[in-house]
Parts: structure tokens; sequence; C-alpha cells
């Protein structure tokens, strides 16, 4: 009897065809022996995490794959940002995804990561706390150069646009109210004054100096984008039936989302969804939590970020490092269902997410396998499963533990 649930995302895993990989996919012209070890006892297909012709965000496509409708749920990437930064929201706020980025005295972006810097928590630490207007801004260091960021106040708007141009080499943009409110209006004006507030403290600060003494880039101004609001969300052991859960995951986003659902988000030595994160702690931390919780869900960053640098031959390489780690699962009990999937595809090709399916499986005691051998794109499309979207997962899951209810008599 299946007991208990593990969900492997690796963010970004599907490809298109590489040329120097024989027209294979990074996953499918990687050695992958243990993963294709669990498809052979595996159902498997292809899903649409948002449906066909649809582009997921990382943000959206996790909600719609742990069971909540975007159309219905979601309201926008910042709030899950600045959960995974530690951040407690509260009625009123307005909440920002941001970057540490360096821009020039024009106000040109020269890099929005900051040349992937990988700590910005000095630089979060000396926005944090600022009071604009009767505007508290509330500044956390994410992953990497990713920060969460809160406006807590009276008559704020999440109707306001992006100061991230999303582009190097564009000037920052200049917020702007996205209705004719009065508080979009406000919200507007005193973020304006924030980013200019925070340029002018950033670019001066010694360990800035220090960056650029030493050939590097600052990280001299936060780019803002994602405005969203505080909505209250139904628990995912609520809405699923599960006595608990938790998160396993390096990067803000994804703790963002574990929190943000209700989740335990466990902490990982050493995981920073970067490519030296330690895959071995996380894989040991998602085990061990299966002694204890019914569901885990386990994130894998560096798939998507190899393959938006448009390194094919790195992403190969980081699929294999992850194949070693999986050979760790073997030692979970029969009462344990593996499901091992992406959340969107990324394409080397366009340095980007791409609406391209992404392949599934559902491995678990007693199941119907599909026999096939090779855990990839074109495998999975001939597997059972056919063609799913991401809306079917945790319908499929309580399938196979039993717990469906009955329609009709």
């Amino acid at each position: 009897m299946i007991k208990k649930v593990l969900l492997m995302v690796m963010d970004g895993l599907g490809d298109r065809p590489i040329a120097q990989f024989n027209n294979k996919t990074p996953l499918e012209y990687a050695k992958t022996p243990n993963f294709n070890k669990l498809m052979q006892g595996s159902q498997a297909g292809l899903m649409y995490t948002l449906g066909r012709g649809k582009r997921p965000g990382s943000d959206t496509a996790h909600l719609q794959i742990l069971g909540y409708d975007v159309e219905k749920y979601y309201a926008g990437r910042g709030p899950i940002e600045a959960c995974g930064a530690g951040i407690k929201l509260q009625e009123g706020d307005v909440a920002f995804r941001g970057n540490f980025g360096t821009v020039d005295e024009n106000m040109n972006v020269i890099d929005r990561r900051a040349g992937r810097i990988k700590d910005v928590t000095v630089f979060a630490k000396a926005l944090d706390g600022m009071v604009i207007d009767g505007v508290q801004f509330i500044v956390k260091p994410g992953s990497a150069y990713r920060a969460g960021v809160v406006m807590r106040g009276k008559g704020l708007s999440h109707m306001v646009s992006s100061v991230d141009s999303h582009n190097d080499g564009d000037s920052i943009h200049k917020v702007e109210p996205l209705d004719d409110s009065a508080q979009a209006k406000f919200t507007a004006n005193v973020l304006n004054k924030f980013v200019k507030k925070s340029y002018q403290i950033l670019n001066e600060m010694p360990e800035n100096k220090a960056l650029e003494q030493n050939g590097k880039l600052k990280a001299n101004f936060l780019l803002l984008r994602g405005a969203g609001y505080y909505k209250e969300l139904p628990s995912f052991c609520q809405k699923w039936g599960f006595n608990n859960s938790a998160c396993v995951a390096g990067g803000g986003l994804y703790k963002g989302i574990g929190a943000f659902l209700g989740m335990d988000v466990l902490p990982v030595d050493g995981a920073n969804a970067q490519i030296d994160t330690n895959l071995e702690n996380k894989f040991k931390t998602a085990i061990n939590a299966l002694q204890t919780y019914d569901f885990v869900f386990m994130h894998i960053k560096p798939t998507d970020s190899l393959a938006e640098d448009g390194k094919p031959e790195d992403k190969k390489m980081f699929i294999e490092k992850i194949d070693k780690y999986v050979s760790m699962l073997n030692c979970l009990g029969d009462d344990v269902l593996i499901v091992v999937t992406a959340d969107h595809s990324t394409a080397c090709e366009l340095k980007a997410h791409s609406a391209d399916p992404v392949p599934v499986l559902f491995n678990a005691k007693g199941i119907r396998a599909d026999g096939l051998k090779n855990f990839g794109e074109r495998e999975c499309a001939k597997g059972s499963l056919g063609i799913i979207e991401g809306k079917d997962i945790m319908p499929n899951i309580l399938n196979i533990m039993g717990k469906l209810p009955l329609i009709g008599a």
C-alpha cells in the first residue's frame, strides 16, 4: 500500500534536440542508468504544465503541479519569493521579487545578475527597514543574487509596473501605476523613491567598491518585478488530505512555494540552487524526511540555469551528476511513490523557457509499468500516461495511493 510520496522536480529539464548530441536532447544524450532503472518500473508520459501553447513560469508551473489552479490561486511571484526569503506576509502587503544587478551612471543595465554574485546578504541588510512616506520596506536575501522585497503600510496596491527591463543593455524602467487608483499612484511614487535611494546607498558601499577594485561587477541596483499581494490559500495538506508535507530546496522561489503552501521547509547544508549545490545532502534530507512526512517535494535548479546560459554540455553533465544520487532512492520502502518530472522545458538554443512538454514518470510497487527503458522526452512520449497537464499530477498521485473519491454510486 502506497503511503508516502516523493515528488522530484528538476527545473527546466526538458529541452530541444542538440546537433552536437546527434539531435538528442541533453537528457536523452546523458548517461542516466539510475533514472533508466526507475523508468523500467514506471508509468510515463509527457506533460504540458499549463496546457498546450502556454509557456510556463517556474512559479505558475509549480503551483499547477502541486494542484493549485493558477487562474484561481496565483497572486504574483513576489509573495512567493518573499516567503522563500523568510518574510511572513500580512494583509495589505505588496511583495516583489528582485535581482541585485549592475547599472552604470546613466541607469543602463550592465548585468541583471551582478555577475551571478553568490551572496547578497550585506546588500539586502543595507536596505532592509527603510521607511519612505510611511511605507516600510522589508528586504531579505534569497539564493545567490535574488532577494524578496515587501512594502508594508497603508493604501498600497500591487498594480504597478516593474523596474526591471529584463534585458542587459536597456535602461531601467520607471515604475508606473497600472490603473487609475490613488493606491497604485501612491505605490508607484514611493517605489520610485525607494529605487533611487537604494542605488545611492548600494553604489557607495565599501563592499561594492571592493568588488569593483577586484575587477568584478558591483551589486549596485535592485531590479524589482513580479508585484503581487498577500493571498491566503488552503494549505497543501488541507487540500490533498496528507497529514504533513515538506519542501527540500535551495532556491528562494521554491522554498517560497513550499512555505506559501504550508509545507515545512527543511534546511539542507550546502543547498544553494547553484551548480555546486550539495546534491548528496539534498537527497539525504528528502529520504530522511520520508520517515516523518507523508509528502516530500524536492527541487533541483541548475538544469534550468545552465540551459538559460546556453550550455547544453554542462546541462547534460549536471543531469548525469543528479543520476548518480538517484541510486540513493533504492533504500526507500515499497510504500513510497516516486514522481520525477520538470516544471517546464528550458531550451539551450533559446536560452529561455519554452512551451515544449516535459517528461514525467510515476514509480511505485504494483504500478502498471510501461516497461520503457530510457528516461527521456521521446521515450516518455511512448508511455501509457500519454499527454497530461500539470493539473493531472496530484489526482494521479491520489489514484495510485487509492485515495481518489468515488464519482457516482
